[in-house]
Formats: structure tokens, C-alpha cells, sequence
């Protein structure tokens, strides 16, 4: 069992705390478009679909229900790949209390899904209060995390563009 995973196990999911693992879904269209989410605590902080693993859950199988819960899409019945990529981000002070005492540090794992088009999604309200679908460029410098930046410019690199 490596560390996080003990960590988890042991800590995390005993005591209601936030696990610092989490997954980031780029979900966007063939031609670049990408959907981004305002959150629900925080007016004008836009992001792609994001969420904490819960017990007994693998990256894979958090991103694919997270994008249910935030979108009421069906992950896998579209062109959902696991970009096999990582970023460790702090967590932001304002969200720490969130988890275990002395937790400053998330690990976030990225993953793409491709729509045939820019569908309409259903939000979940305790989380989200608008979407909007841009092109990808236009999405980087509204995002507000770094690891969000980092995942529109991978897309971009896939299709041989420089963000």
C-alpha cells in the first residue's frame, strides 16, 4: 500500500475529511470547444468538471461520476480517455479546513472527454450556477487554477496547437 493510499484509508475516510486526491475532466468538442462551470461558493470562479475521490474509488471511476453528478452526462457513452497525467497543486487556504489538519497539497488527475458537440448540460446547483462552452483559448485565461490552464493546454498540444 503506497502512502496516499494508507493516508487515505486511515485518515480521510474515517473522519469526513476531503481526500487530497482528485480528478479534473476537460470535457469539450472535436473542434476545441470547451465547457467550463461557474462554482456555487465562489461567483466568477469558472473551472472544468473537478471532484475529490470517495472511499474505495480509483481516479477513473471518480472522474466518471463526477462528470454525472456536475453535468448529468454519461461519461462513458462518449470519447472519454484518462490523459495518464497528474498535476500536485496547494490547496488554496479558503478550502483547507476541508481537509485532514496539516493536508496543503492535492494531487489531481487528468482526464478528457469529447462530445460529438456542444451539448447542454444539467447542473448540479449546490456546486454550480452557470456553464458556458468557449474555445479552448478563450477558456485558459478565464479558469482560475493553474492545473485548469495546464489541462486546456494539453489539449491543445493533442491537437498539434500551442495555447
Amino acid at each position: 500500500m503506497d502512502n496516499i493510499t494508507a493516508f487515505i484509508d486511515n485518515t480521510c475516510m474515517t473522519q469526513q475529511y476531503k481526500t487530497p486526491v482528485s480528478a479534473l475532466i476537460l470535457i469539450h468538442t472535436p473542434d476545441l470547444q470547451v465547457l467550463l462551470l461557474e462554482r456555487a461558493d465562489k461567483t466568477g470562479f469558472w473551472q472544468s468538471v473537478t471532484g475529490s475521490l470517495e472511499a474505495g474509488e480509483t481516479p477513473y471511476q471518480a472522474a466518471i461520476r463526477e462528470v454525472k453528478e456536475e453535468t448529468g452526462l454519461d461519461a462513458l457513452a462518449y470519447d472519454f480517455q484518462d490523459w495518464q497525467a497528474s498535476n500536485v497543486y496547494e490547496i488554496y487556504p479558503h478550502w483547507r479546513h476541508r481537509y485532514a489538519p496539516g493536508v496543503t497539497e492535492n494531487i489531481e488527475h487528468l482526464f478528457g472527454l469529447c462530445l460529438p458537440s456542444a451539448l447542454a448540460v444539467t447542473l448540479a446547483p449546490d456546486e454550480h450556477t452557470r456553464y458556458q462552452w468557449l474555445d479552448w483559448r478563450e477558456a485558459a485565461p478565464k479558469v482560475f487554477s493553474w492545473t485548469n490552464v495546464d489541462a486546456l493546454r494539453r489539449l491543445g498540444e493533442k491537437h498539434n496547437l500551442v495555447l
